[in-house]
Protein backbone atom coordinates (compact mmCIF):
# COMPACT_ATOMS: atom_id res chain seq x y z
CA UNK A 1 0.00 0.00 0.00
CA UNK A 2 1.56 3.34 -0.90
CA UNK A 3 1.01 6.67 1.15
CA UNK A 4 -3.02 5.68 0.83
CA UNK A 5 -3.45 9.33 2.71
CA UNK A 6 -2.12 11.06 -0.36
CA UNK A 7 -4.71 9.25 -2.46
CA UNK A 8 -7.94 10.29 0.33
CA UNK A 9 -6.53 14.22 0.16
CA UNK A 10 -6.67 14.42 -3.10
CA UNK A 11 -10.07 12.92 -3.97
CA UNK A 12 -11.52 14.71 -1.13
CA UNK A 13 -9.35 18.01 -1.79
CA UNK A 14 -12.61 19.99 -3.52
CA UNK A 15 -14.23 19.65 0.19
CA UNK A 16 -13.82 23.15 2.16
CA UNK A 17 -13.67 21.15 5.73
CA UNK A 18 -10.74 18.62 3.74
CA UNK A 19 -8.46 21.50 2.54
CA UNK A 20 -6.05 20.77 5.40
CA UNK A 21 -2.57 20.85 4.62
CA UNK A 22 -0.80 17.37 4.82
CA UNK A 23 3.15 17.27 4.80
CA UNK A 24 4.83 14.71 4.00
CA UNK A 25 5.98 13.90 7.99
CA UNK A 26 2.31 13.73 8.56
CA UNK A 27 1.23 11.70 5.78
CA UNK A 28 3.85 8.54 6.59
CA UNK A 29 2.48 8.97 9.66
CA UNK A 30 -1.22 8.41 8.70
CA UNK A 31 -0.13 5.86 6.69
CA UNK A 32 1.83 4.01 9.41
CA UNK A 33 -1.44 4.43 10.65
CA UNK A 34 -3.23 2.06 8.46
CA UNK A 35 -0.08 -0.49 7.89
CA UNK A 36 -0.46 -0.87 12.16
CA UNK A 37 -3.75 -1.78 11.88
CA UNK A 38 -3.32 -3.81 8.46
CA UNK A 39 -1.02 -5.69 10.56
CA UNK A 40 -3.45 -6.33 13.85
CA UNK A 41 -6.03 -6.79 11.64
CA UNK A 42 -5.69 -10.51 10.45
CA UNK A 43 -4.71 -11.33 13.82
CA UNK A 44 -7.99 -9.67 15.79
CA UNK A 45 -9.92 -8.67 13.06
CA UNK A 46 -10.52 -4.90 14.19
CA UNK A 47 -12.57 -4.13 11.03
CA UNK A 48 -14.96 -5.60 8.40
CA UNK A 49 -12.85 -4.01 5.79
CA UNK A 50 -11.34 -6.63 3.31
CA UNK A 51 -9.40 -4.77 0.80
CA UNK A 52 -7.28 -1.97 1.31
CA UNK A 53 -8.78 0.69 -0.45
CA UNK A 54 -11.93 -0.23 1.91
CA UNK A 55 -9.51 -0.23 4.59
CA UNK A 56 -7.96 3.20 3.50
CA UNK A 57 -11.54 4.71 3.47
CA UNK A 58 -12.78 3.33 6.66
CA UNK A 59 -9.69 4.93 8.55
CA UNK A 60 -9.04 8.12 7.02
CA UNK A 61 -11.70 8.90 4.79
CA UNK A 62 -14.10 10.79 7.37
CA UNK A 63 -11.36 11.81 9.38
CA UNK A 64 -10.24 14.26 6.51
CA UNK A 65 -13.65 15.62 6.21
CA UNK A 66 -14.25 16.25 10.05
CA UNK A 67 -10.45 17.96 10.73
CA UNK A 68 -11.13 21.37 9.41
CA UNK A 69 -14.18 21.51 10.84
CA UNK A 70 -13.24 21.56 14.80
CA UNK A 71 -11.98 24.31 16.81
CA UNK A 72 -8.46 24.72 17.75
CA UNK A 73 -7.26 23.22 20.65
CA UNK A 74 -10.45 20.85 21.57
CA UNK A 75 -11.25 18.23 23.56
CA UNK A 76 -12.31 15.20 21.44
CA UNK A 77 -14.23 12.38 22.06
CA UNK A 78 -14.56 9.20 20.05
CA UNK A 79 -17.39 6.87 21.17
CA UNK A 80 -17.07 3.21 20.09
CA UNK A 81 -14.02 3.84 18.68
CA UNK A 82 -12.76 0.42 17.24
CA UNK A 83 -10.20 0.47 15.09
CA UNK A 84 -9.28 3.85 16.35
CA UNK A 85 -11.36 6.02 13.51
CA UNK A 86 -12.02 8.68 13.24
CA UNK A 87 -10.18 9.70 16.23
CA UNK A 88 -6.83 8.19 15.86
CA UNK A 89 -6.20 9.87 12.14
CA UNK A 90 -8.02 13.07 13.98
CA UNK A 91 -5.39 13.14 16.55
CA UNK A 92 -2.45 12.63 13.71
CA UNK A 93 -3.55 15.39 11.18
CA UNK A 94 -4.73 17.76 13.95
CA UNK A 95 -1.58 17.97 16.62
CA UNK A 96 -3.56 20.55 18.40
CA UNK A 97 -6.37 18.42 19.88
CA UNK A 98 -6.77 15.80 22.88
CA UNK A 99 -8.70 12.80 21.73
CA UNK A 100 -10.12 10.27 23.98
CA UNK A 101 -11.14 6.99 22.73
CA UNK A 102 -13.77 5.04 24.83
CA UNK A 103 -14.42 1.53 23.87
CA UNK A 104 -15.41 -1.56 25.95
CA UNK A 105 -13.70 -4.50 24.34
CA UNK A 106 -10.68 -5.24 25.43
CA UNK A 107 -8.88 -6.81 22.07
CA UNK A 108 -9.37 -3.19 20.31
CA UNK A 109 -8.63 -1.48 24.11
CA UNK A 110 -4.80 -3.58 24.10
CA UNK A 111 -4.69 -2.43 19.87
CA UNK A 112 -5.33 0.96 20.75
CA UNK A 113 -2.96 1.64 23.57
CA UNK A 114 -0.50 -0.13 21.35
CA UNK A 115 -1.53 2.57 18.61
CA UNK A 116 -1.03 5.43 20.73
CA UNK A 117 2.37 4.26 21.64
CA UNK A 118 4.06 3.38 18.43
CA UNK A 119 2.28 6.54 16.67
CA UNK A 120 3.67 8.92 19.49
CA UNK A 121 0.70 10.27 20.74
CA UNK A 122 0.98 9.34 24.51
CA UNK A 123 0.87 12.80 25.29
CA UNK A 124 -2.83 14.08 24.33
CA UNK A 125 -4.42 10.97 22.95
CA UNK A 126 -5.67 7.75 25.69
CA UNK A 127 -7.89 5.23 25.97
CA UNK A 128 -11.14 4.69 28.46
CA UNK A 129 -12.43 0.99 27.81
CA UNK A 130 -15.69 1.40 29.23
CA UNK A 131 -18.82 2.24 27.00
CA UNK A 132 -19.59 5.98 26.58
CA UNK A 133 -22.59 6.15 28.92
CA UNK A 134 -20.70 5.30 31.76
CA UNK A 135 -18.58 8.74 31.23
CA UNK A 136 -21.44 11.20 31.25
CA UNK A 137 -21.12 13.39 34.79
CA UNK A 138 -17.52 12.60 34.92
CA UNK A 139 -16.20 14.08 31.62
CA UNK A 140 -17.00 16.67 29.28
CA UNK A 141 -15.57 17.76 25.85
CA UNK A 142 -15.71 20.14 23.77
CA UNK A 143 -16.51 17.62 20.27
CA UNK A 144 -18.11 14.47 20.27
CA UNK A 145 -17.93 11.95 17.97
CA UNK A 146 -18.90 8.34 17.22
CA UNK A 147 -19.56 6.27 13.90
CA UNK A 148 -22.16 3.12 13.75
CA UNK A 149 -21.72 2.46 17.51
CA UNK A 150 -25.32 3.59 18.01
CA UNK A 151 -28.57 4.23 15.98
CA UNK A 152 -28.03 8.31 15.26
CA UNK A 153 -31.31 8.91 17.56
CA UNK A 154 -29.60 7.34 20.50
CA UNK A 155 -26.76 8.67 20.11
CA UNK A 156 -27.29 12.43 19.60
CA UNK A 157 -28.62 12.40 23.40
CA UNK A 158 -25.14 10.69 24.76
CA UNK A 159 -23.09 12.87 22.81
CA UNK A 160 -24.99 15.58 24.12
CA UNK A 161 -24.23 15.20 27.49
CA UNK A 162 -20.71 14.31 26.66
CA UNK A 163 -20.13 17.82 25.15
CA UNK A 164 -22.80 20.19 26.18
CA UNK A 165 -21.42 23.07 25.90
CA UNK A 166 -19.93 21.80 22.58
CA UNK A 167 -20.58 20.00 19.36
CA UNK A 168 -22.05 16.46 18.54
CA UNK A 169 -21.05 15.22 15.29
CA UNK A 170 -23.67 11.95 13.94
CA UNK A 171 -21.73 10.24 11.00
CA UNK A 172 -24.33 8.53 8.06
CA UNK A 173 -24.33 6.30 6.02
CA UNK A 174 -27.75 7.29 4.62
CA UNK A 175 -30.76 8.57 5.29
CA UNK A 176 -32.02 12.03 6.69
CA UNK A 177 -29.78 13.75 9.66
CA UNK A 178 -31.96 13.17 12.93
CA UNK A 179 -33.66 15.61 14.88
CA UNK A 180 -32.65 15.97 18.52
CA UNK A 181 -34.22 17.80 21.73
CA UNK A 182 -31.56 20.73 22.92
CA UNK A 183 -29.44 20.05 19.29
CA UNK A 184 -29.70 21.89 15.81
CA UNK A 185 -27.49 21.23 13.33
CA UNK A 186 -24.98 23.52 12.17
CA UNK A 187 -22.97 22.51 9.47
CA UNK A 188 -23.90 19.41 7.26
CA UNK A 189 -21.66 17.32 4.50
CA UNK A 190 -22.39 15.21 2.22
CA UNK A 191 -19.53 13.49 0.22
CA UNK A 192 -18.44 9.70 -1.31
CA UNK A 193 -15.76 8.18 0.51
CA UNK A 194 -12.96 8.49 -2.68
CA UNK A 195 -11.90 4.70 -3.21
CA UNK A 196 -15.29 2.96 -2.84
CA UNK A 197 -17.70 5.46 -3.68
CA UNK A 198 -19.36 4.82 -0.92
CA UNK A 199 -21.92 7.77 0.36
CA UNK A 200 -21.31 9.70 3.58
CA UNK A 201 -22.97 12.43 5.50
CA UNK A 202 -21.23 14.50 8.31
CA UNK A 203 -23.72 16.61 10.50
CA UNK A 204 -22.34 18.91 13.31
CA UNK A 205 -24.74 19.39 15.92
CA UNK A 206 -24.57 22.38 18.30
CA UNK A 207 -26.42 23.26 21.53
CA UNK A 208 -30.22 25.29 21.42
CA UNK A 209 -29.51 26.26 25.31
CA UNK A 210 -27.75 29.54 26.04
Amino acid sequence: MTRPVERVVSALGSLPSAAIPVDPERAETLAAFVALVASFNTKMDLTAARTDDELVDLLLADAVVLAGAIASGARVVDVGSGAGAPGLPLALARPDLEVTLVEPLDKRVMFLRTAIGKLGLSSRVRVERKRGEALVGRATFDVAISRATLAPALWLPLGRSLAPEGTTWALLAKGEAPDCEGLEATLDFEYDWPLTGAHRRAVRYASTRG
